[in-house]
């Protein structure tokens, strides 16, 4: 085929197989502005980390004047697109309202996301300062703009608070719904591979390694076969909760009690009561209560690898 032919089939797919065009709609979301948008809030959040030079603290309220203009100025323009794409009536007042709404929150996500740096450093012994942590760890970017991502989330803001923490995916292979409630003091150790749904929630100083899911049983579906939305799917992690890697924890009604660890390649389908063990010896799971501070250091012989 030459160039002609192939243009002419292409254009002729356009016609015959829908569902993947967008042609004559609302303007979508532009992908690169909110990936610019999401660089420029972890600068605001982590001031004089990410600049090329160094920045004195009096020229911070110079570099928060015009990061807040420029996030604030892309926000605007992209939930505008967002809410036109809902066919909200009153999108352009609506995204200044929101976009206002969600800058207003970052103080009080940077204190959140503070606690997040202290547990990873009083996690991991390999970590020797927050400068290290925070230029160096995955977690801090995928944490961060999942944090911001979920304020948008429940403003109600459609497409945007997804685009946002696939950017921190695409970077960091680790995958949070920006839907998710996560309490404070979280740290992911390595996080490749890490997936949390959008219906999980989790606990204060909850640590997980590489690999972990939370994840859904199944999807219900309707009359027609087709997946129900926005019901609950995902399991719920305690306060004080280890999770090893590769483990695998499903369904909406599954619960990990408080103060409980989770072994390494451990498959839960149920609760875990408060204040247990969860590991494999042998080709059985084991749920046990656990003594106080015991973790499975000792147990690998058991595991199943």
């Amino acid at each position: 085929m030459n160039l002609d032919a192939i243009k002419a089939a292409l254009l002729a797919s356009y016609e015959t197989d829908g569902g993947i065009n967008h042609l004559d709609g609302v303007n979508l979301p532009s992908q690169e502005s909110v990936n610019e948008a999401a660089r420029d809030c972890m600068h605001l959040l982590f001031p004089g980390y990410f600049e090329e030079t160094k920045l004195a603290k009096r020229e911070v309220p110079g570099l928060v004047d015009t990061l807040l203009k420029r996030i604030g100025t892309r926000l605007q323009v992209e939930i505008e697109k967002c809410l036109r794409f809902s066919r909200d009536p009153d999108p352009a007042a609506r995204a200044r309202q929101l976009a206002m709404e969600a800058l207003g929150t970052l103080p009080d996500l940077r204190k959140a996301i503070r606690t997040d740096v202290e547990a990873a450093y009083q996690g991991d012994p390999a970590a020797l300062s927050y400068e290290e942590i925070i230029l160096a760890y995955p977690c801090v970017l995928a944490i961060s703009l999942q944090r911001f991502a979920h304020v948008l989330y429940d403003l109600g803001i459609p497409l945007l608070p997804r685009m946002i923490t696939e950017f921190a995916h695409e970077r960091t292979g680790i995958d949070i719904h920006p839907g998710a409630r996560i309490g404070l003091y979280f740290f992911i150790d390595h996080g490749t591979g890490v997936v949390i749904g959008e219906t999980a929630t989790i606990g204060a100083h909850v640590k997980l390694y590489q690999g972990v899911t939370l994840g859904a049983k199944s999807f219900e579906t309707d009359a027609k076969g087709n997946p129900v939305k926005g019901v609950k799917r995902h399991p719920d992690i305690g306060d004080n909760v280890t999770i090893y890697a590769h483990a695998t924890i499903l369904g909406g009604e599954t619960r990990v009690g408080a103060n409980s660890v989770v072994g390494g390649n451990v498959f839960v389908l149920e609760s875990v009561p408060a204040n247990s063990i969860a590991y494999f010896k042998a080709d059985d799971l084991v749920v046990r209560p656990r003594q106080k501070k015991e973790s499975l250091v000792g147990y690998v012989e058991d595991w199943v690898i």
